[in-house]
């Protein structure tokens, strides 16, 4: 059977396109490998959010290319976001053959039969054979719905939407992944629930703006938004234990939603909620429609609904025209909120998006952009350092995944408030279940201890 690699960049909505073209290939007959030099069939899922990972990308399909330089077989292409926003320009760049945009995951396997039969045909003796396919498609969403469960797998991605309205200047998705689109409740919660027969007790609901599910499509019932009516009818998923889902955004927490926190237990105890800016001046600039004390606010309400819930955060330092009292604004907010982790990030330009059209005098220097980075990594890392210490000594509920990836020895889950708990325990008897943990040390954002077993 012809072999497929599939390396992925970039986020969670990226992990679960490669499953659901992992899975359409093994339907035809193809396997899967995660060995390079032995595969038929090489694609990168590829991220468009930062430069950095855009040449992660073309870097690692020229190394591919050296690997198979002998096997004129092989199949070459990338998927996804710098797919979508590069298109043709990749087939001469990268010497691919194949280029597929972020709503045509469901086509790639045809467009590799393509290739190759056109290869067999001896199409290519005169020309190049290659495919490039970044045209929108009418009810793409609905084609990201099946699943490659490992043995004893505990959690899985739901993707219930693509796309994304905001048009914050920063960011490049909603000019790669298109305009909002949901999948219909029914469809979901039937994913969901066969999830749940084959042993998952964990779903994480995936979305570019998740909380602002099917508001274009679906209707308000009983006050209640689209997003709302999804998460009471997976609550109500026999087998289902806990629920998560990214990424939100701040104006989509309407008073249903906190209030949804009261009520539906299986709701788990952690938001990532992203502010990008504690400046008000540059928030405007971003195009995020709330201002710092609104989102302040916003999470006094949350930590009201669900006591004890973890607040997460991405925070962009650096972004043109940011002062160094806009720096300072933003660091006093994140000394009050004290946000449980935060992922911070140097404003990189992305080709595409207005603020790269921004005046050049407004561009900071990269050292004063890794200045303000280090020093709100310091604060974040010291404020949710301090809320793992009252931790120690404690027991907390995990939901195992299984051996640690840095200590096969040792297992890994994680706890309701998304925190990473290494354990003692045997593999076999404990993986994919929840249990409860005895809490003896933390380090680095890791909690350590030892499982509670029942005779």
């Amino acid at each position: 059977m012809p072999k497929v690699y599939i390396k992925t960049y970039g986020c969670q909505m990226n992990e679960r396109d490669s499953e659901q073209v992992s899975q359409m290939f093994i339907e035809r007959g193809y396997t899967m490998t995660r060995e390079e030099p032995e595969a038929d069939v090489v694609l990168i899922n590829t991220c468009s959010v930062r430069d950095q990972a855009e040449q992660k990308a073309v870097g690692k399909m020229g190394m591919l290319r050296k690997i198979h330089r002998q096997r004129t077989h092989v199949v070459t292409g990338f998927m996804g976001c710098m797919a979508q926003s590069r298109g043709q320009e990749l087939i001469t760049a990268a010497k691919v053959d194949l280029v597929v945009g972020t709503q045509k995951y469901h086509r790639v396997v045809e467009y590799v039969e393509q290739i190759v039969r056109a290869r067999e045909e001896r199409l290519m003796d005169h020309e190049k054979f290659s495919i490039v396919d970044v045209e929108e498609e009418t009810a793409s969403q609905n084609a990201i719905r099946d699943h490659i469960l490992k043995e004893k797998q505990a959690s899985a991605f739901v993707s219930i939407m693509q796309g994304c309205n905001m048009k914050c200047t920063f960011c490049i998705v909603p000019y790669t992944r298109g305009g909002e689109r949901g999948r219909p409740i029914a469809e979901i919660v039937a994913e969901v629930r066969r999830l749940a027969e084959q042993g998952i007790k964990e779903v994480t609901l995936l979305g570019q703006i998740v909380n602002l599910y099917g508001r274009h499509e679906f209707p308000v019932q009983d006050g209640k938004s689209p997003f709302v009516q999804l998460l009471e009818a997976v609550h109500e998923v026999d087998g289902i234990e806990r629920i998560r889902f990214t990424s939100p955004h701040p104006i989509g927490y309407k008073a249903d939603l906190i209030d949804a926190f009261t009520y539906l237990p299986k709701l788990a105890e952690h938001v990532h909620l992203p502010l990008q800016s504690g400046s008000d001046a540059i928030l405007k600039r971003m195009h995020r429609p709330y201002t710092a004390a609104k989102f302040e606010d916003l999470v006094g309400r949350i930590r009201a609904a669900r006591p004890g819930i973890a607040v997460t955060t991405d925070i962009i330092v650096g972004f043109p025209g940011e002062t160094e009292e806009n720096y300072q604004e933003t660091r006093a907010l994140c000394d009050r909120v004290q946000f449980e982790n935060a992922f911070i990030f140097r404003y990189s330009k992305r080709r595409g998006t207005p603020a790269a059209e921004m005046d050049e005098a407004l561009q900071l220097s990269e050292r004063v952009k890794e200045e303000r980075n280090q020093d709100l990594l310091a604060l974040i890392n010291r404020h949710a350092q301090a809320k793992y210490l009252p931790l120690v000594g404690t027991r907390t509920e995990v939901l195992c995944e299984g051996p640690s990836k840095t200590d096969a020895s040792r297992l890994v889950g994680r706890t309701r408030t998304n925190k990473i708990v290494v354990f003692e325990g045997p593999a076999e008897r404990l993986t994919g279940s929840l249990l409860e943990v005895q809490i003896t040390d933390f380090a680095n954002f890791t909690l350590y201890g030892d499982a509670v077993l029942a005779n």
